[in-house]
């Protein structure tokens, strides 16, 4: 009797120890639906800071009046890399997205290399928004508040804001997400009426959708600049252990992502050369730079407009900044589950069921990032703006790059998947079409390092042009290194990588 009572008050503990565990190590699902999950992941595209930032630049740098038409080219290679990632959405629910698929189809050595550029490559999308945040900030207080403000206090502010949201409910951020965003597109959407409404000179006219614009050597740098302006799309799976059905809306999402952008920069990008003229976008582009869209709001829709727009346009760059703060938690999170960060990171908050541990992560190294700018900016008889600008574009260019190759490897980490379980002819249509995918996104990232110089506004003797891309392969390395180390001495840890709660829910079994 006694000891019967005793096994099982034992059995019973144990039980309980490995549901707590369980809790931890697992973030809690039905959180998101599809209009949550929607909104999360299409705030990381900031539809405003595309339009006002992405696009004047690419005009002006590159010279290609054919932006429109590289949109829906894009949008064409993104839906082909989309059939397959949403495919293998449906067998893999990891918050590791990227390398829990790479880990999948190229094996968990790949998949460790994966992981490590995975959260270089969002950290640094993320951390060089707080650049251009701060500036703009400081700009509008200067403005409207007459306030003389050094350009890291607004961005340090927002470091925090970003790291106490982050510990939060994620489906409270996804609200905070989503009225920011609607707010974007509506204003961004009165523009393109406008714009047509009242047209240059030449009128209506689709010569930016003409595949001559397409010539000249800008083009393959134009891609690099257009194709960061969907980023985030790819984020879908990130969030699958947090939905009800991942395998039903993770691929919806993402479809409804991938188009919804298409379009919607296709347009509006073409909305901007029917205002100037399409013989005109460049030059205009070139004199006002990022304050194209609103010199050309200004004269059609009035001030108060226009300094609506200004505010927005901070608003949204903070949604894309949170957008991206929750994915490089996720990331985390999956990378101390399986044992390559420390065990501290693959735990989730009591209280909200958020990865706090990687949240903490994220929020400091923006913190130091940050602070080492502000250091640097504070020089006598310095440009202010360059510590500034240099912190957004070598950062978002980094980051752009990081996850274009990653987008490569996935692609090709699902034909293998699908080819080693005997798929091949049932999913034929979607190996041909990652095939092609990944072919075309390597063509992008081979672009995007010859042509590094120029996206970073170096010179083309500069270091810079190795040093920066240099660090999403030192990533890489290092990552593939840690993995021959652990298949070498814990390869039973080499197992688990890419396996997700999967893996702990087998642990969790075998041990109950």
């Amino acid at each position: 009797m006694t000891t019967g009572s005793s096994s099982t008050s034992r059995s019973a503990s144990s039980g309980a120890i490995s549901t707590f565990k369980g809790e931890e190590r697992a973030l809690r699902a039905d959180r998101l639906g599809t209009g949550g999950l929607l909104l999360s992941v299409l705030a990381a595209t900031a539809p405003l800071m595309v339009v006002a930032g992405v696009m004047p630049t690419t005009f002006a740098v590159m010279g290609i009046v054919g932006q429109p038409l590289l949109f829906v080219v894009l949008g064409v290679v993104l839906i082909l890399f989309s059939l397959g990632y949403a495919e293998m959405s449906r067998h893999v629910h990891n918050a590791g997205a990227f390398y829990a698929y790479i880990s999948r189809g190229l094996g968990g050595t790949a998949g460790a290399g994966a992981a490590l550029v995975a959260l270089v490559a969002y950290n640094a999308l993320q951390v060089g928004i707080y650049g251009i945040f701060g500036f703009e900030v400081s700009g509008l207080l200067s403005t409207y508040a007459d306030l003389d403000v050094a350009w890291w206090i607004p961005a340090l502010l927002a470091v925090l804001a970003v790291g106490t949201l982050g510990w939060l409910k994620i489906d409270v951020n996804a609200r905070v997400l989503g009225v920011l965003l609607l707010i974007e597109v509506v204003l961004v959407v009165v523009f393109d009426i406008a714009a047509v409404s009242d047209p240059g000179a030449q009128g209506l006219s689709l010569h930016a959708f003409n595949p001559d614009t397409l010539s000249g050597a800008g083009v393959g740098t134009a891609l690099c600049f257009c194709i960061a302006a969907f980023l985030g799309f790819e984020q879908a799976p990130v969030y699958a252990e947090e939905t009800s059905r991942p395998h039903v809306l993770v691929p919806r999402v993402m479809f409804l992502a991938v188009a919804g952008v298409a379009v919607f920069f296709a347009l509006s990008s073409w909305a901007l050369t029917v205002a100037t003229g399409p013989d005109r976008i460049v030059g205009t582009a070139q004199e006002q730079s990022a304050g194209l869209l609103f010199f050309l709001t200004e004269s059609r829709l009035g001030d108060t407009f226009t300094d609506v727009l200004h505010v927005l346009f901070v608003t949204g760059m903070f949604a894309a900044l949170l957008s991206f703060h929750n994915v490089v938690a996720r990331y985390a999170f999956a990378m101390g589950r399986e044992g390559l960060l420390p065990a501290a990171f693959g735990r989730t908050s009591g209280t909200s069921g958020a990865p706090g541990t990687g949240s903490l992560l994220q929020t400091a190294v923006s913190a130091v990032v940050v602070i080492g700018f502000a250091i640097a900016d504070d020089k006598p008889n310095g440009d202010p703006t360059q510590p500034v600008l240099h912190l957004f574009t070598w950062g978002g260019n980094i980051g752009a790059l990081g996850v274009i190759l990653l987008m490569a490897a996935a692609s090709f980490s699902v034909v293998a998947f699908f080819v080693r379980r005997g798929a091949a002819g049932a999913q034929g249509v979607r190996l041909v079409t990652s095939t092609v995918a990944g072919l075309a996104l390597l063509v992008i990232a081979g672009y995007t390092v010859k042509d590094f110089d120029v996206l970073v506004g170096a010179g083309p003797d500069s270091a810079l042009s190795w040093v920066l891309p240099g660090i999403i392969g030192l990533a890489a390395v290092a990552g593939v290194v840690q993995g021959l180390v652990l298949r070498s001495r814990a390869p039973e840890r080499h197992a688990r990588i890419g396996q997700g709660n999967e893996a702990f829910q087998l642990d969790k079994a075998a041990s109950s």
